[in-house]
């Protein structure tokens, strides 16, 4: 049961020192910090269920993401959860038009980013009050709710509400099997841990054996900084891991991936269009959370292109194991050519970490959308006042 009044809400700025080994690094991003603007909404309901959020960030500049969730706050606050999501779409309308904000938008950059955090931690509180993981709850969704949540505006040229209905309503079809498939073997996923731009080659040969040990069999490979190096790397890395195993997409044709800095559904909606990607990466931090992305799976699923998410970075494996056992049961009913990224980075830190199987994503279980990070490693790792960076900023001035 949906209820409660949004009586408080809070954001921290956290920040992981992944730089200093190397994670995360590839050809555009040498020293990222993976970090998040973390938000907390809290209700005057006794029961004490929360609903955390987070957008992705890579350290500088998550202050001003901060900042941006700081501003769009007094949409969110004295609202009635049932409000909210039962004019899902009206509010998502209501963060992405404000009036004055909307300028240095709309739907893209800063302002989006805090509006994906919000929007999250919202979703999460949802599903926690109606007792479900956010996968569950968008596959029991009656097809006409759950579009009610997304904003058609500007992508009806290739995509109205009626078609996305029928897509949803032929999903309806062999659903209880898909979640039966899901619940017994998972969703298929890719590695990208063994092989960050910054990794040493004896690192790149640890990682990789310990992967195939792990019964990975399919990998991600940064490259993009010096051609000549990304040959040899790509050349030990497919040594290491076999003829069989696949690195790069190439058994399946290669092929354009992107999607993980796409800013909003418009674009998505130009890319295919334009034919120009054969495997869509959404992001669930970079879009206007789960609202917007439920558009573009739709999009994908009319153009019959495989959606394999983006999940390089803290949380988003998370996040986006939701969205992709979602998709399988109730939009695409396939896995040709999908997968999910996957990254052996920071999942510590989370409460209901992502469980891997297989090299399979395992559908979550608990409540929420498992965006909710143990407070202690968000007091040590909150940006600057935490331990974490208390030592780091002194131990630079010396």
């Amino acid at each position: 049961m949906v209820q409660g009044r949004i009586s408080r809400l809070s954001v921290r700025d956290v920040r992981f020192p992944t730089s200093l080994g190397g994670h995360g690094s590839d050809a555009m991003h040498t020293d990222p910090d993976y970090s998040a603007a973390y938000v907390v909404l809290e209700t005057d309901v006794e029961d004490g269920l929360k609903g955390y959020g987070i957008t992705f960030t890579l350290g500088k500049g998550t202050e001003v993401v901060v900042c941006a969730v700081n501003a769009l706050a007094h949409h969110v606050l004295d609202k009635d959860l049932q409000d909210i999501v039962g004019d899902f779409r009206g509010f998502y309308r209501q963060l992405t038009s404000d009036g004055q904000l909307r300028w240095i938008g709309p739907e893209k950059g800063v302002v989006h980013l805090a509006t994906a955090a919000v929007l999250n931690a919202v979703w999460d509180l949802w599903a926690k009050q109606e007792g479900k993981p956010l996968w569950k709850l968008l596959v029991d969704m009656d097809p006409r709710t759950l579009l009610s949540c997304i904003d058609f505006r500007y992508i009806t040229d290739v995509l109205t509400e009626e078609e996305a209905f029928e897509i949803l309503q032929k999903g309806q079809v062999g659903r209880k099997e898909r979640e039966k498939q899901m619940r017994m073997h998972g969703y298929p996923a890719y590695t990208t841990s063994c092989a960050w731009l910054g990794y040493s080659d004896n690192t790149l040969k640890q990682l990789c054996m310990e992967a195939l040990q792990d019964g990975w069999t399919r990998f991600k490979v940064k490259v993009g900084a010096d051609l000549q190096d990304d040959i040899r790397r790509c050349r030990l890395i497919r040594h290491l891991i076999g003829p069989e195993k696949t690195l790069a997409l190439v058994p399946l044709g290669i092929g354009v991936a992107t999607g993980e800095q796409c800013h909003n559904r418009v674009i998505f909606k130009q890319l295919l269009q334009a034919k120009a990607l054969q495997f869509l990466q959404i992001d669930s931090c970079r879009l206007g959370s789960v609202n917007e992305n439920l558009s573009v799976l739709l999009m994908a699923k009319k153009f019959e292109i495989p959606v394999c998410p983006h999940a390089g970075g803290v949380g988003l494996c998370e996040l986006v194991q939701h969205l992709s056992i979602f998709d399988f049961i109730s939009v695409s009913a396939s896995l040709k050519n999908r997968m999910c990224e996957y990254v052996d980075h920071l999942h510590e830190h989370f409460k209901y970490p992502v469980v891997i199987k297989n090299a399979s994503y395992m559908p979550p279980t608990d409540a929420g959308y498992s965006t909710e990070m143990k407070e202690d490693s968000v007091k040590k790792h909150q940006y600057p006042e935490g331990e974490v960076w208390k030592k780091l900023l002194a131990a630079q001035e010396n």
